[in-house]
């Protein structure tokens, strides 16, 4: 399948730096969950800010469907609607005095009547669970309120590609879950997420980018993440679903065909349906 959005041998330097990423021929599935991974430094930044048009290649070409991007202001316009990205602080995106005006900008500015700018915001704002925020100014939201609020902007743009920086960072055990139970309703939006949480992206992924000093390893995130030699060059902590997965198989709990459990909740379910620990009762 063709990707959707894809760099093609593409390269990036900051002024004055040494090249960030160099080479890279990097594309998004639709309809796949995506998740980035690599040390602070790795380039996931960068790589997200060239995926939507935030930066410009240095070298090698963008491209949307199989046509090569234009950094100009039209094809910009259009990569913009088809690829949203959101940053990793709130503070720096929100900007309108309440929730649904900010939510609303970005239909308002592709020029939609106000029938379908009032069908988009009521959408986004239904999607991430903020309705009955709408006319909360934006000062006064919560962390978790702030983060919702700025994907649901993206949202509102009925985007194909949503990306997302590190959106599960400074969120509470509960924020997580009710942002992933979120993100899995955005079903028509391919969703990319950068993230430093192995276990996060093991249980939310299906296919991973891993960002190492050699290059950029992509794959399904299953077998990807359960490489403790490719999680250590990258500068990532080994996952726990497939650690704990490899014990129980190991020790004779576990057969081979059967999925391992994702989380600690599953694995205290699963030992409770067998009667605590023990080898399997099939």
């Amino acid at each position: 399948m063709r990707p959707l959005v894809e760099l093609v041998g593409a390269g990036y330097a900051y002024e004055d730096g040494p090249a960030v990423l160099s080479g890279v021929d990097f594309g998004i599935t639709e309809g796949r969950a995506l998740v980035l991974l690599g040390r602070n430094g790795s380039g996931k930044t960068t790589l997200m800010r060239l995926l939507s048009g935030g930066l410009r290649p240095g070298r090698g070409e963008l491209h949307l469907d199989g046509s090569a991007v234009r950094h100009d202001r039209a094809g910009l316009t259009q990569l913009r609607r088809a690829v949203q990205l959101v940053v990793q602080d709130p503070d720096d995106q929100l900007f309108a005095a309440s929730v649904e005006q900010d939510v609303s900008f970005g239909p308002m500015n592709m020029g939609l009547a106000q029938a379908q700018v009032r069908e988009r915001v009521e959408a986004a704002l239904a999607a991430l669970g903020i309705t009955a925020l709408r006319d909360r100014p934006t000062h006064l939201l919560s962390y978790g309120q702030r983060k919702r609020a700025a994907i649901a902007g993206a949202v509102a743009m009925a985007p194909r590609v949503l990306i997302l920086d590190e959106p599960t960072a400074g969120l509470d055990p509960e924020g997580q879950e009710r942002l992933l139970d979120v993100l899995a309703g955005l079903t028509d939006t391919t969703v990319v997420m950068a993230t430093h949480d192995v276990d996060l992206a093991v249980r939310w992924a299906d296919d991973a980018a891993v960002l190492t000093p050699s290059g950029i390893r992509t794959g399904p995130a299953g077998d990807l993440l359960r490489d403790p030699a490719l999680l250590a060059e990258a500068g990532l902590r080994q996952a726990w679903s497939p650690a704990v997965t490899a014990f129980l198989r190991a020790h004779g709990h576990l057969s081979p065909g059967l999925p391992g459990p994702r989380t600690p909740q599953a694995l205290s379910a699963w030992g409770a349906a067998r009667g605590g620990p023990g080898p399997e009762q099939t």
